[in-house]
């Protein structure tokens, strides 16, 4: 990868100091903007900072649920830093969240994460990924509503985690939460995933389906 290519933060220029939602500004530490390889294939979609994100202002970085999707990453060979790196060195996959700030209590509202889409949606157009990869229940349903034809609740991100699912412009290979999913869950991730990148998941896109 071009090291021009690798983004300690905000590749896009985005708001480092947005103030569209009051109660998480005044709660958070920072904006946590999508952070990797600007020209990734696999764009990694969680549903917001995490208290180590929000610390090292860099998407699942610095606690133990970003240390397991950063294990992950390394296990598919698109992270060739230690899972604790809190500046990772991210090869061919971009991370992100739904939701850019933190409240310490309690998950984002549909209208926080409504304020963020235009953030998600300037990163998917920008970074123009082959794979959407919820991690997590609310980035799966998020991400279905938009670019699937299929009402957002048939899905479920413990029973469509390691599949794929062939969606509007991308197919979409949910991931169950890293921190709670089991050993054998992880690995028949790491195994589907695997199996995706030994084919030509490129000729998929742009195809309509589920």
């Amino acid at each position: 990868m071009d090291a021009n290519q690798q983004t300690r933060s905000n590749p896009f220029g985005m708001d480092a100091d947005c103030r569209n939602c009051p109660a998480l500004c005044d709660a958070r530490e920072q904006v946590v903007h999508g952070y990797g390889d600007v020209g990734a294939d696999f764009l990694f979609v969680g549903e917001a900072p995490g208290e180590g994100a929000d610390r090292t202002g860099v998407p699942f970085t610095g606690d133990e649920r970003g240390e397991a999707l950063q294990h992950v990453l390394g296990q598919l060979g698109l992270n060739n830093s230690l899972p604790s790196a809190a500046d990772p060195e991210l090869e061919n996959a971009f991370v992100t969240y739904l939701a850019r700030c933190r409240h310490p209590e309690r998950s984002p509202t549909d209208e926080e994460v409504r304020t963020c889409e235009p953030y998600l949606n300037a990163e998917i157009r920008m970074i123009n990924p082959e794979i959407l990869v919820p991690v997590g229940g609310r980035a799966l349903t998020e991400l279905a509503a938009e670019y699937t034809t299929a009402p957002a609740e048939a899905f479920d991100a413990t029973d469509d985690h390691a599949t794929t699912i062939r969606g509007r412009g991308f197919e979409i290979v949910p991931m169950a939460d890293p921190r709670e999913a089991t050993d054998d869950e992880r690995e028949a991730f790491v195994d589907h995933f695997l199996d995706l990148m030994d084919r030509d998941y490129r000729q998929t896109k742009g195809r309509r389906g589920r």
